[in-house]
């Protein structure tokens, strides 16, 4: 039997968790009838509720081969179900082997949002190694598909533990490739790339800043609300833009907050970020 018990949502406070769902549901927001490829249970949270309040036509994609289409706020399906129910309760819009991802893919049709072990003030991310090259201290994931995903399409993050360990100078070995590396590589890498949105539970971060030579960089673009700008900072090991104008995360509506509850009945966002 597990030691960490699940803690059980409430139907009306609102959590820290609750407004980082929020805050990545409003990286997907304009983002129309592309595909929402969040990973993670967050980044689920968050792409199911922006299809199920104010992005409609979102494509969502089943995890299996095919899209579901999120016809109204009910018929978005909940995180964590088995598969057969996740299966019944799915709205088939489209046929969706692999085949037919990657043309989405090489068209800049889908926005992912993964995670960052390593993130710098490009936007470059690492999910490879830590420490050298040649003899790195950790093995990590591998490069997955983050080379093509920011290459090819809209890229965002999610970072549930922000400290100076994830937010780094440089990042140890480039997996998703930030500005700087694809204002290098020239139009060839700058026509689908975009890096939107870094989520993490103290803070949002966007690349609407740009440095000396005109290439974006990252920018603090609101703080999680009991969130210093001191708590921030001390947390973060790269250079970031500090607005003048910096604003406070937005909690969910009283519909939001509904939708979150019925998305993640079990509270999974609880254990990935507790309250503070």
């Amino acid at each position: 039997m597990s030691d960490v018990s699940t803690p059980t949502p409430s139907s009306t406070a609102v959590t820290r968790a609750d407004i980082c769902a929020v805050a990545i549901a409003e990286a997907f927001r304009g983002d129309g009838e592309r595909l929402c490829n969040p990973i993670g249970n967050l980044p689920l949270i968050g792409g199911r509720l922006a299809a199920a309040t104010f992005e409609p036509y979102l494509a969502l994609t089943d995890g299996f081969y095919t899209l579901m289409d999120p016809q109204s706020p009910d018929e978005v399906p909940p995180i964590a179900l088995p598969e057969a129910e996740r299966v019944a309760q799915r709205t088939v819009a489209h046929w969706n082997p692999y085949r037919e991802m990657f043309g989405l893919l090489w068209q800049g049709k889908r926005h992912v949002m993964m995670g960052a072990t390593q993130i710098d003030q490009y936007g470059n991310q690492n999910i490879a190694a830590i420490g050298d090259w040649a003899q790195p201290r950790r093995q990590l994931l591998g490069f997955r598909g983050a080379p093509g995903n920011t290459i090819n399409h809209t890229t965002s993050y999610w970072v549930p533990n922000h400290s100076p360990r994830v937010f780094v100078p440089a990042v140890d070995v480039v997996c998703g490739i930030g500005y700087d590396r694809a204002h290098a590589l020239g139009p060839v890498a700058s026509r689908f790339h975009e890096v939107r949105r870094v989520v993490s539970n103290l803070a949002v971060f966007d690349f609407e800043a740009l440095d000396a030579e005109g290439v974006p960089t990252m920018r603090l673009r609101s703080l999680h609300p009991g969130v210093t700008l001191e708590e921030v900072l001390e947390a973060t090991g790269c250079d970031v833009v500090i607005p003048g104008d910096l604003g406070e995360s937005r909690g969910p509506t009283e519909q939001e907050l509904a939708q979150i509850n019925r998305l993640d009945p079990r509270g999974l966002r609880l254990n990935e970020v507790p309250e503070p």
